[in-house]
């Protein structure tokens, strides 16, 4: 099966599972073999001038659920969701009310945090922890 998920910035793995946990690394809202990024807004110089927090919400709850299914989880199966947002107070209601959406049957626990930057030009990312059905 060919990963749905986008490839990794960085020199580490998606998941890691310990026992019944999987703990995956942050998510964003990258897509696999793109360079464009989800709601991303730049001038006709390239350069990033804002985001739309929507479109990027969307995308990476949908890498975060292709990442489980890989592993053998699902998205009901999340316990702990950090989220990590680049400006609470512009992108806070929007993105908590599409998380609402997300998340109607089974509620992990969430912790949201803002951060001054993510390290390439993204609103969102998501920490998580799942478990896997033994």
């Amino acid at each position: 099966m060919e990963s749905k998920a986008p490839e990794p910035v960085g020199a580490y793995p998606y998941t890691r599972r310990v026992g019944n946990l999987l703990f995956l690394s942050g998510v964003g809202p990258r897509q696999r073999g793109q360079a464009a990024i989800p709601g991303v807004l730049t001038n006709a110089e390239g350069q990033v001038v804002g985001h739309d927090i929507a479109a990027q919400c969307h995308a990476v709850f949908a890498n975060v659920r292709h990442i489980l299914e890989e592993a053998g989880s699902r998205w009901e199966n999340l316990v702990d969701v950090t989220v990590f947002l680049t400006n609470m107070q512009r992108d806070f209601a929007v993105y908590n009310r599409i998380y609402a959406e997300y998340f109607t049957a089974s509620q992990p626990c969430r912790t949201t945090v803002e951060v001054n930057a993510l390290p390439t030009p993204i609103a969102i990312e998501l920490k998580c922890i799942a478990t896997i059905d033994l």
